[in-house]
């Protein structure tokens, strides 16, 4: 089996069809360590009443629970979204040792933050999969506004 990044993107996409079935904003994640998903999640805000329930936090939080650490290093996580503020800094915290995002988020992405968010060790990689990502984001507030 190809463990690429756009295999585990496609897990983190499928995710994000969870919050879009649920109304919520359709964005997954999924946190791997040596090819095995140790964690994952799709924003419930909407569901659990709650600002801080991002796919990431979610995410995050099964994956320290499995390894029974709040250090999530040797772990990727793959977001078809690029993080906000809160979500980049909890994978900086977390000491996540890699970010795979999809599609970059313009209005509330962690890089139109000037200065550094993520630990200096944590490399990204960004675009797996970024047209189906924004597709399934532009379908869901497409239905928005028709609403």
């Amino acid at each position: 089996m190809n463990f690429s990044d756009e295999y585990f993107m496609k897990l983190a996409l499928k995710e994000a069809t969870y919050a879009f079935e649920e109304d919520e904003i359709p964005v997954g994640a999924i946190v791997v360590a040596g090819n095995r998903i140790i964690g994952k999640g799709y924003n419930q805000t909407e569901k659990l009443k709650d600002v801080t329930a991002h796919a990431e936090m979610i995410a995050i939080t099964a994956a320290a629970n499995y390894l029974g650490s709040k250090f999530l290093e040797d772990c990727t996580i793959y977001v078809t979204l690029e993080p906000c503020l809160m979500c980049a800094s909890a994978i900086m915290w977390a000491r996540v040792s890699r970010l795979v995002f999809g599609a970059y988020d313009a209005k509330a992405g962690y890089t139109l933050t000037q200065g550094r968010v993520l630990h200096p060790k944590t490399e990204v990689t960004h675009g797996i999969l970024k047209d189906e990502c924004g597709l399934l984001l532009t379908e869901f507030f497409k239905e928005k506004r028709e609403k």
